[in-house]
């Protein structure tokens, strides 16, 4: 058999994993992610090489390696340039460091596009031509399929949702108050119950998006208000990219996988009073289909992408 080492590296956390060209996961293996680039990179080679040691003794055939990480990003040479969950990684040639250590083909693509191909080839984005897709987790990033095929823009940056304003005060993300990753994300999350009920939830007590995630599937009422709001906030932003893009689908994970309708209603009906008729008639809002597997299958996904293109 064929397979794929598809690679998520984040700043918390780093998964390794063999998988094949139809996005079917073999095995898995994770570790924190090591502070600093040269630690991390020996870490992960280390996992890499026990991974095509097994594969060798299966008799599989390992055909590239595929890195799904956050940008920003060169995305042909595969040179990271100072992500923010990964201090250390300073215009680091991750692809070709890679190819030399590993001998094998190494394909290098951003979370949010590894996100929104994976979703294209495999989940809810199956049969759509024009699709969004958020991340929407620790933050509130995007990939864009237009017409078929991964649009990354002229730099490599498009997809950066998260850092357009939509209110003139706010939550902070990207360093500027009333960003929409300030509402729409789980730390943007906590923020808002904080400002909404802070004597519930003052600054220094502890609190993060799974616990309030727990509390609103609980029906805690000041949580599912702090839910809802968090809704109407996201279904601003989609208004304005479903009006500029006119997609099919959008497609959100993580926090619209865990909260569900919760979540979305509301982002629906605020997005039905702020969208054009015709584009929010068009568009729907929904999960990702591929749930809390979405990040093992988008690693796969730009060796899987490159084939494509290839083929």
């Amino acid at each position: 058999m064929e397979v794929i080492v598809g690679l998520d590296i984040g700043g918390t956390k780093t998964a390794v994993l063999r998988g094949t060209r139809e996005g079917r996961i073999l095995a898995r293996s994770q570790f924190p992610t090591p502070q600093g680039f040269a630690p991390a990179f020996e870490r992960l080679c280390q996992e890499v090489e026990g991974h095509l040691r097994t594969a060798a003794s299966l008799g599989d055939g390992v055909a590239a390696i595929s890195v799904s990480i956050g940008g920003p990003l060169d995305i042909a040479r595969g040179i990271i340039y100072s992500p923010p969950n990964l201090p250390g990684w300073d215009a680091v040639p991750l692809k070709d460091l890679l190819a030399e250590r590993l001998q094998l083909p190494v394909h290098v693509e951003h979370d949010g596009n590894a996100g929104a191909l994976a979703e294209q080839y495999f989940g809810a984005g199956r049969g759509f031509r024009n699709i969004i897709f958020l991340t929407m987790g620790t933050g509130l990033g995007g990939g864009l399929i237009l017409d078929g095929r991964l649009y990354r823009g002229t730099t490599d940056l498009a997809g950066e949702v998260g850092h357009m304003r939509i209110a003139p005060d706010g939550p902070e993300a990207y360093g500027k108050r009333g960003s929409w990753e300030g509402f729409c994300s789980g730390p943007g999350m906590v923020r808002l119950a904080r400002q909404l009920y802070p004597g519930r939830w003052p600054e220094g007590v502890e609190l993060d998006g799974r616990q309030l995630t727990e509390l609103a599937h609980a029906a805690d009422p000041e949580a599912l208000e702090v839910v809802a709001e968090t809704g109407r906030w996201l279904g601003r932003g989609l208004a304005v990219l479903a009006d500029i893009l006119n997609p099919e689908v959008i497609v959100i994970g993580s926090m619209a996988v865990r909260l569900g309708d919760l979540l979305l209603d509301p982002a629906r009906e605020e997005m039905q009073r702020e969208a054009l008729p015709g584009t929010f008639r068009a568009c729907r809002v929904v999960p990702a289909e591929l749930g809390e597997g979405l990040g093992d299958v988008a690693a796969l996904c730009a060796a899987i992408q490159a084939w494509h293109q290839d083929g």
